[in-house]
């Protein structure tokens, strides 16, 4: 069933307006050698070209700000400019910083004043479906400071003692499965809450990987929107091959271009 469309609202009333940062200065060395991950050809097309005509698939989406490698941002501008969006999406790129927390907080300084509602997402999930990106629109605009897509897990997770070393590590807990997701983005956000977090929450080593868990430690209630299966991210070169298929089929089925 297609969310609802978030981009309606009472005659007067002041339109909210939804804007996307795109982290992608990321190298992705799990899928080996070559380009950074987000540059990578899917069917033919980069993987992150596939995510922000995504994120751009939403009505209710008026900016896309692409974060791009420190000293690659003319690069990836170029890039995108060969791949033009639908006439209503902006789209802009600023460079990015040494960690994924940092790319983000600078796609968040690059946004108007008038943005309200902000999405996260991964230029590795190329192919999260429009009626996800809308349905975390709808639940920010109804009043969720965070929202995040998710799906039930179907493994039994273990949570281990790690070693090391490479040795064999002991099981000290077997979390209740029906109690946990598994969680995808776009994510999205108050603004403002967005914006608090990545202002007070310090993540030493590599940073924050994941912007909900910033807001979680404000003590900011987030909340779970039904996930898709075809918004897993593309991590190795088994993912790849995967997404090359979910393409293909959508070529043939729905004339994806």
């Amino acid at each position: 069933m297609q969310a609802p469309t978030p981009d309606l609202v009472p005659e007067g009333a002041r339109q909210i307006r939804t804007a996307v940062v795109i982290p992608a200065a990321g190298r992705g060395v799990r899928l080996g050698p070559g380009a950074p991950k987000a540059l990578r050809a899917l069917g033919g097309t980069p993987m992150l070209v596939h995510a922000v005509r995504a994120m751009a698939a939403s009505r209710a989406v008026s900016l896309v700000v692409v974060v791009a490698p420190p000293d690659g941002a003319p690069e990836v501008r170029h890039l995108l400019d060969e791949y033009p969006l639908p006439g209503r999406t902006d789209i802009r790129v600023v460079p990015g910083g040494a960690t994924r927390q940092e790319s983000v907080g600078l796609g968040i300084a690059a946004l108007p004043e008038d943005v309200d509602v902000v999405l996260v997402h991964d230029a590795a999930r190329p192919l999260v479906p429009v009626d996800t990106v809308d349905s975390v629109i709808a639940a920010v605009r109804d009043g969720a400071p965070a929202v995040v897509p998710a799906l039930p897990l179907a493994d039994t997770v273990k949570q281990v003692q790690p070693r090391p070393d490479g040795a064999a590590e002991p099981v000290v807990g077997t979390p209740e499965r029906a109690l946990l997701r598994a969680v995808q983005t776009p994510q999205g956000f108050d603004r403002n809450t967005l914006a608090e977090a990545h202002r007070s929450v310090a993540v030493d080593g590599e940073g924050a990987t994941d912007d909900a868990g910033m807001v979680e430690r404000l003590g900011i209630p987030v909340v779970v929107v039904p996930g898709h299966e075809e918004a897993f991210k593309v991590t190795r070169p088994l993912d790849l091959v995967l997404a090359e298929a979910v393409l293909a089929r959508r070529r043939a089925t729905d004339g994806y271009v």
